[in-house]
């Protein structure tokens, strides 16, 4: 296998170093063909890099799997992201969204400011020709042992008609390529499944997509099918994504919290009846975890960016670096590149 290079924003999200470095080592562990550039405070990155196994801090430093760059600044979570990308020189996002550019490093990943890693991501590396603005995407479980692939989710809040068919197009794509699905169905999220609901967008967008013969489009779906499995891609602008999304993982986490907060007796028998449930339910909806699934792809443009979410731990900064190995190993940027002109020159 040939070795990998992942550029990660160790001063991302809303714990930095603290869970960026403990992620870093999990994943060298895990992967003897990966290497990291930790861009950030050095300070910081080397008090966490000191609460790991020493020997294996040394070992991978002495290696050159673990790099140290230097950053100056912190792009923060509430700066409105035109204002991050003007002040952004020395920071850690912008430090490792360079290192991609000059082909030092395949991917990045960063759990920072959504709309400046958009911004920056954009004019650093480039869209793909045809694709306006790039979606956030990521691969979301659903019944059956099925998977959905869900876009935009925060990247874009307002979208047009030809973006939706954008989304749609890459999202089938990329379908193909990392589900193996031959014909994946992609579906609009909707208000409705009767074709004369919702915002004029949405209605032009589903037009497009009915009259291009390459695309397998089923219609509208609604919120309340996100996870059933009746689509394998699903559609809509980055607010209503967004929200989606998030609505989602917080009702995981009251169902999976209430189950142990009922179970949390004191007698015996209660103890042993949580234990046997517990693992019960982590067999069965473990997948649903959103730990698991952390990481969304910044799809449409030339390289890989992952994007964490801000409150990651480190199962779940974890899983978004896997989540850049993926695209590594499968060169999504290229897969999309050559399917793109002939599946959009179909939608004109």
């Amino acid at each position: 296998m040939d070795n990998l290079t992942i550029a990660l924003d160790a001063m991302s999200g809303d714990f930095g170093p603290r869970i960026v470095v403990p992620a870093a080592i999990q994943a060298l562990s895990r992967y003897p063909n990966l290497s990291f550039f930790l861009v950030g405070d050095p300070t910081e990155i080397g008090f966490f890099l000191s609460k790991e196994n020493n020997q294996l801090v040394t070992q991978y430093q002495n290696n050159d799997r673990l790099i140290i760059i230097e950053s100056t600044s912190i792009i923060t979570n509430d700066m409105k992201p035109a204002y991050a990308i003007r002040h952004s020189q020395g920071s850690s996002m912008k430090m490792a969204l360079e290192l991609v550019k000059d082909n030092k490093a395949q991917a990045c990943v960063s759990a920072g400011n959504t709309g400046a890693l958009m911004g920056l991501s954009k004019l650093l590396l480039q869209s793909l020709t045809g694709i306006d603005r790039p979606a956030l995407v990521a691969t979301l479980p659903a019944l059956n042992n099925q998977n959905t692939v869900v876009l935009d989710l925060g990247a874009n809040a307002e979208c047009d008609s030809d973006m939706l068919v954008q989304f749609a197009i890459m999202g089938g794509i990329l379908a193909k390529s990392v589900l193996q699905i031959a014909h994946p169905r992609i579906a609009l999220l909707n208000i409705g499944e009767e074709d004369v609901k919702g915002l004029d967008k949405i209605r032009e967008a589903a037009s497009i997509l009915k009259s291009n013969d390459q695309i397998n489009f089923i219609g509208y779906l609604e919120g309340n099918e996100l996870l059933t499995g009746k689509t394998d891609v699903l559609v809509c602008d980055g607010f209503v994504g967004n929200v989606t999304l998030k609505t989602v993982e917080g009702l995981i986490k009251i169902f999976m919290s209430s189950i142990k907060l009922s179970l949390g007796k004191n007698s015996l028998f209660m103890k042993l009846l949580s234990k046997w449930l517990q693992r019960k339910i982590a067999k069965n909806f473990g997948y649903l975890d959103p730990g698991r699934y952390n990481g969304a792809c910044l799809l449409g443009l030339r390289s890989i960016v992952i994007k964490s979410h801000g409150s990651a731990n480190q199962k779940s900064f974890f899983a978004a670096i896997e989540q850049a190995i993926l695209a590594i190993q499968m060169n999504i940027p290229e897969k999309i590149a050559s399917s793109l002109s002939s599946a959009l020159s179909k939608s004109e």
